[in-house]
């Protein structure tokens, strides 16, 4: 039975970061800044701290695995629903079939196995399309109960949100039209037009107020709401370039055969499930479903069915390892 479905960085890295952000930025081509475009930057001293907290949170960290129901968990089953939060336009890891009306992909396995374990019942697990920028809102106004939604684990976010174990590696990637003669990341992002999904990790790429580099005037970036509208925007010719998370980077890929993903990456990253910081109980049975998916063979075959003919490596390499 299907379940319901309503439409640390190291200091290496944050060098690299920099990089990135010192040659972009910038208003859009009549020199405004375009809707949802980074802040100017904040005070040298808060840039600091930004740099520390960075460094000392630990995004592997959330509590032990546990099989027993707590109150957050009883609660759940009382009112006879879990909503999981998902995505339904990024292909192969959270899309809807226009054939059948589901949603479906890697991500949407997972949601589903989750709300399984936990509610006994697929006819109790309700999966909600959530934006990108939406997702930490939906949470801590009680909208849904989950977010299974590529969502970055990072420091800022573990400040207002909850996060499983994380259950997938990705890095940040760049996509350009085929006809795009960029030959690898830079050369790609230098100057150009350069789209993002707003509240995404990608976002905070080009951020200065978050990475602490002066952004280049000379170039633009386009904020989105959700990362499918930047291919659109590609698709119409009104960008240069796209930075997303190498799964989602693989889905568009895979999805329209006019754009490529360039040689280079940024900010190795991992994803992770959120729910409120008030709940560790659901935080616990969450790590333990994630445990028994993993070791049980189901993740490794979903990702064989939505992602290995779209990724660069075997399935072991995106499953997380603290290091």
């Amino acid at each position: 039975m299907r379940s319901r479905t309503v439409p640390t960085r190291s200091a290496a890295t944050l060098a690299v970061l920099a990089a990135c952000a010192a040659v972009l930025g910038g208003g859009g081509p009549s020199g405004a800044a375009p809707t949802g475009a980074p802040q100017a930057a904040r005070p040298a001293q808060q840039a600091q701290e930004q740099q520390s907290r960075s460094d000392t949170c630990d995004i592997y960290a959330s509590v032990p695995p546990s099989s027993v129901d707590g109150p957050a968990v009883k609660a759940i089953k009382a009112r006879h629903s879990l909503v999981i939060g998902v995505d339904q336009n990024s292909y192969r890891w959270g899309a809807r079939n226009p054939n059948t009306g589901q949603i479906e992909g890697f991500d949407i396995d997972l949601a589903r196995a989750i709300g399984t374990a936990i509610m006994g019942d697929p006819e109790k697990v309700v999966l909600k399309p959530v934006a990108t920028a939406d997702r930490v809102d939906a949470v801590q106004k009680g909208r849904v109960d989950l977010i299974v939604r590529t969502m970055t684990v990072n420091c800022k976010r573990m400040e207002d949100v909850a996060f499983s174990k994380p259950y997938f590696s990705i890095t940040q990637r760049v996509l350009v039209p085929k006809t795009s003669p960029a030959k690898n990341l830079d050369e790609a992002i230098g100057g150009r037009n350069v789209c993002v999904a707003k509240g995404s990790t990608a976002a905070d790429v080009f951020d200065p107020a978050k990475n602490g580099a002066k952004k280049d005037a000379n170039a633009h970036l386009t904020v989105v709401e959700n990362q499918l509208d930047c291919l659109v925007l590609m698709q119409l010719g009104k960008i240069d370039a796209t930075m997303t998370d190498d799964g989602l980077a693989a889905g568009q890929a895979a999805q329209d055969q006019t754009v490529r993903i360039v040689d280079g990456d940024v900010q190795p990253e991992v994803i992770g499930v959120a729910m409120l910081k008030s709940s560790p109980d659901l935080t616990a049975r969450v790590n333990q479903v994630l445990a028994d998916y993993h070791a049980g063979g189901e993740w490794g075959r979903s990702y064989d069915r939505w992602l290995k003919p779209y990724m660069l490596n075997d399935a072991e390499h995106y499953w997380p390892v603290p290091h």
